[in-house]
């Protein structure tokens, strides 16, 4: 049976730095794979990822040491049971706005008594097609469950949907979250900070394990300082083209500053 590394992780003191995958070729996932990231995020909610292309970047994935997250596009109980099945063990869901949504994630991602997940085994990459012996009784141990606060009702709800047993951590999203209060593209609003800190106290008070996205390399550090868990710090779409954009200023300007891309790419 796989270890979830990123599972036990959670309950050790240091942070858990994490980059977003939206390309859909393999090469950079076994590249961003070895890089030397705690944890990597393919990402199915926004990105060009279907079933069978998640499954590969998970088999690209699988010879690195880093811990593979899959974002689902939301937490229909079929779609998060072929995700399992398929390989995935740490689930991060989205648009989690009450704790009867979170409740619902944790019983289709479980296999009964703790849940209902659809028993198929013997066709699922997870069990290696049933070569794992007691696969059954022992994928729950395994199953790590992320679910996504990023609206204003959700943070209103934080406490809530903190105590649902079986959510192993809570991922703040600062995008949707300040659309939501009516600060769109504005993260760094007041109102947005406010509800984020409250959201991150609140989570912890519970016990459970915070994330958030943070694409500012001070601010992330911040947020790790502030016990903050797992943090993704960046993406490999931005990663490329400001690299890129980098490169060619550098060729067209002689008078171009030399200085590292990871300097300038955020």
């Amino acid at each position: 049976m796989l270890v979830n590394q990123f599972k036990q992780s959670l309950s050790v003191d240091e942070p858990l730095w994490g980059l977003w995958l939206g390309l859909p070729d393999t090469s950079c996932a076994e590249i961003c794979g070895g890089a030397g990231f705690d944890w990597v995020l393919v990402d199915g909610e926004h990105a060009s990822f279907d079933l069978t292309s998640i499954k590969h970047h998970l088999q690209a994935l699988a010879p690195h040491n880093t811990s593979p997250i899959v974002r689902a596009e939301d937490g229909h109980p079929t779609l998060i049971k072929r995700l399992l099945d398929i390989g995935a063990q740490t689930l991060l869901v989205p648009m989690v706005n009450t704790a009867a949504q979170a409740e619902e994630i944790v019983k289709s991602a479980l296999y009964p008594p703790l849940g209902n997940r659809g028993i198929g085994s013997a066709l699922a990459r997870a069990s290696q097609w049933n070569r794992i012996p007691q696969y059954l009784h022992r994928a729950n141990d395994q199953v790590c469950l992320l679910v996504q606060v990023e609206t204003k009702e959700a943070i209103d709800n934080i406490e809530a949907i903190a105590a649902v047993e079986g959510i192993d951590g809570i991922f703040i999203g600062p995008s949707d979250l300040c659309g939501s209060m009516g600060h769109i593209g504005n993260p760094g609003h007041p109102d947005v900070v406010e509800a984020i800190d409250h959201a991150i106290k609140a989570i912890q008070r519970a016990g459970k394990a915070v994330g958030i996205l943070s694409l500012n390399p001070d601010q992330a550090k911040s947020y790790a300082a502030r016990g903050v868990k797992f943090i993704g710090a960046g993406v490999d779409t931005l990663l490329l083209r400001l690299s890129a954009e980098q490169l060619a200023y550098k060729l067209k300007h002689v008078d171009a500053v030399e200085t590292s891309v990871i300097d300038n790419v955020y």
